[in-house]
């Protein structure tokens, strides 16, 4: 996986729901999914990708929505059954 090296600095998989105002029909909102490898909690790629959004496309941002997870976690042992053969 090309990402480990991100995720193992504390990257996560980060998915953002970008709701907008259409530049043609301002009163009608059009939906954008963003999704990246983030640093939680400040978002600084999120965060270049939203001033890059603003100062050069048309479409007036309305809200985002964030889902964040990581994709490294410490493994769950569990003791379920043990069987011996003698």
């Amino acid at each position: 996986m090309a990402n480990i090296g991100l995720q193992l600095r504390n990257y996560r998989l980060t998915t953002a729901e970008i709701l907008y105002h259409m530049p043609d029909h301002p009163k009608l909102l059009q939906s954008y999914l963003w999704q990246d490898m983030d640093i939680a909690p400040d978002y600084p790629v999120l965060r270049r990708f939203l001033d890059f959004w603003q100062a050069n496309l048309d479409g007036k941002l309305h809200s985002v929505t964030l889902a964040s997870q990581t994709l490294i976690t410490p493994g769950v042992w569990r003791h379920t059954a043990e069987f011996r053969l003698q």
